[in-house]
């Protein structure tokens, strides 16, 4: 059921994100299985000396703690009110920033949120001045609500994630990259798998004016021909490519001439740093490949490590839409600080995705 993957999708990444506290940013795998042993199974106490520093094992990272922000409002709101989420950024968030990295709730502050935070608090500005030009995956992740909610709504999603994208990150190949992945999570709550076909069903909707990316190619990717006109623009994105990477990310997944064993290696495949256009596709391949299995596509994103912490969010959201949230092991939920409240507030978007 639609309740059940769209709950599913906002508790995987949430399990994510948390696995990822304590192991996060280890760029030497050798200092990895140092701290933590050569596999991690859940979650983890980060070092004193790490950048999660002081806090324990099952907790939220900032960036879990905004995502929260963002759904606690649209539970209370039974919609999506930007005036309402900015507002809570403004009095929740903010008075606990000082605008360095090694600081605030949850242990360290993202760049997206310190520019963000700079141009709203030091330099006065209005929240449509915002958006900085980092290249992370920060709206992408907490924007996974919004997927949730308006799985239903192509349009209404990709307007709501890419003005809240905007809030903090306003590079425009950004914010087609952050809404393209929460158009793919939106197909999987409605019940698709991260298959190569889902491109083709994004590009449907493309066609038919529901998503904002323009496209001059027809079915299987065809060229124009001479003569052709140029089709009005269907939106705001000018290429439609952030909707295919799922495409080859599945085909590589599930091609027997390529191997990638054991399958965190991913992350030295597409890279692993922060920005986005190494995240997604890792984290859709590991979603493709482990479709029906939450718990290997979210381990295997975690023991790659790098930015573990976002690929396991992001990888955490489309096995949770694709399994529900009855197909995530219970001890993720379990062991996760105010997991059963969480489950609730999930729970309650899921209903609301229903209209």
């Amino acid at each position: 059921m639609i309740q059940d993957r769209a709950a599913g999708a906002i508790m995987g990444a949430l399990i994510g994100d948390a696995l990822g506290l304590g192991c996060h940013w280890y760029y030497d795998l050798d200092d990895l299985h140092r701290d933590y042993g050569p596999w991690i199974t859940g979650y983890t106490t980060p070092k004193p000396d790490r950048y999660h520093g002081g806090m324990s094992a099952g907790q939220l990272s900032q960036a879990g703690l905004i995502f929260v922000m963002l759904l606690r409002s649209v539970v209370e709101q039974e919609d999506y009110q930007e005036d309402d989420f900015t507002r809570r950024m403004d009095q929740e968030l903010f008075p606990q920033l000082n605008g360095t990295p090694a600081f605030g709730p949850g242990g360290y502050t993202n760049q997206s949120i310190r520019e963000t935070y700079r141009r709203r608090v030091e330099q006065n500005k209005p929240w449509s001045e915002t958006g900085g030009h980092a290249d992370t995956t920060e709206a992408a992740e907490r924007t996974i609500v919004l997927a949730a909610l308006y799985a239903k709504h192509p349009l209404k999603l990709a307007q709501s994630v890419s003005s809240n994208c905007i809030l903090t990150q306003c590079d425009e190949a950004i914010v087609a990259m952050t809404t393209a992945y929460n158009c793919v999570l939106s197909q999987l709550v409605n019940g698709e798998k991260l298959s190569p076909s889902i491109s083709d069903t994004l590009m449907k909707l493309v066609h038919k004016g529901e998503l904002p990316f323009h496209a001059v190619t027809k079915r299987n990717f065809e060229g124009p021909r001479p003569g052709d006109p140029d089709p009005p623009r269907a939106g705001r994105f000018s290429s439609p490519d952030a909707l295919l990477t799922p495409h080859y990310a599945a085909l590589a997944a599930i091609d027997e001439g390529i191997k990638i064993e054991p399958a965190w290696k991913v992350s030295l495949v597409y890279g692993m740093p922060c920005a986005i256009y190494h995240q997604l596709p890792a984290a859709y391949y590991l979603a493709a490949r482990f479709s029906d299995d939450f718990e290997s596509a979210v381990l295997h994103a975690l023991n790659g490590g790098g930015q573990n912490m976002s690929r396991a969010m992001l990888t955490g959201a489309l096995v949770g839409a694709q399994v529900g949230l009855s197909g995530i092991p219970k001890r993720f939920i379990d062991e996760l600080e105010n997991g059963q409240e969480l489950m609730q507030l999930a729970k309650k978007v899921g209903e609301l995705a229903l209209r």
